[in-house]
């Protein structure tokens, strides 16, 4: 079985991501039975179809934006952004929007092409699952999220930056 890593901890996934092949479309791709991620295309065409299930979740291309999903993001158990190369940060973007401008709640999977080097700064934007490569380590890959004790800046996990959050004695010159 795959895993993943899901709050800081290594669990089974018990996810389908679905890809669409050569020569499917969103509209005529037959979506399995069971746990299944879509991709956005195939849950814009096949809304209809598939809005009453309670085990679809969506991902998006990095050419995507959180905004197509405005008012839907709540419905479902887990959104994933795909990483089609680890120089590809398009994802970030999506992530921080889909958390931040859209209130998203649930699990933010990141799929694809995805590193130990990218998970600390991903958790910083809201992601808070990674499927990374298969050829990879997960257990290793685990330890990227701590890599560093501090960051400066502001993002989704620490809304001050580290000089609003450092309590410093002030100097007195005589």
């Amino acid at each position: 079985m795959r895993e993943i890593i899901k709050d800081r901890v290594v669990v089974s996934d018990d996810w389908e991501v679905l890809r669409l092949a050569e020569g499917e479309t969103p509209e005529e791709v037959a979506v399995p039975a069971g746990k299944v991620i879509v991709p956005l295309k195939v849950w814009q065409a096949q809304r209809a179809a598939l809005q009453d299930r309670g085990d679809i979740g969506v991902w998006f291309a990095s050419d995507e934006r959180a905004e197509e999903l405005k008012g839907e993001v709540e419905g479902f158990p887990v959104i994933a952004v795909d990483f089609p190369k680890f120089a590809d940060g398009r994802g970030y973007s999506i992530a921080y929007n889909l958390r931040a401008r859209l209130g998203y709640t649930g699990e933010l999977r990141a799929i694809g092409d995805v590193l130990r080097d990218q998970l600390f700064y991903m958790q910083r934007v809201g992601f808070n699952a990674f499927a990374t490569r298969p050829d990879r380590n997960i257990h290793d890959a685990l330890k990227g999220l701590t890599d560093f004790s501090e960051s400066y800046q502001s993002s989704w996990d620490k809304k001050n930056p580290l000089f609003r959050r450092a309590h410093r004695e002030a100097k007195v010159e005589h």
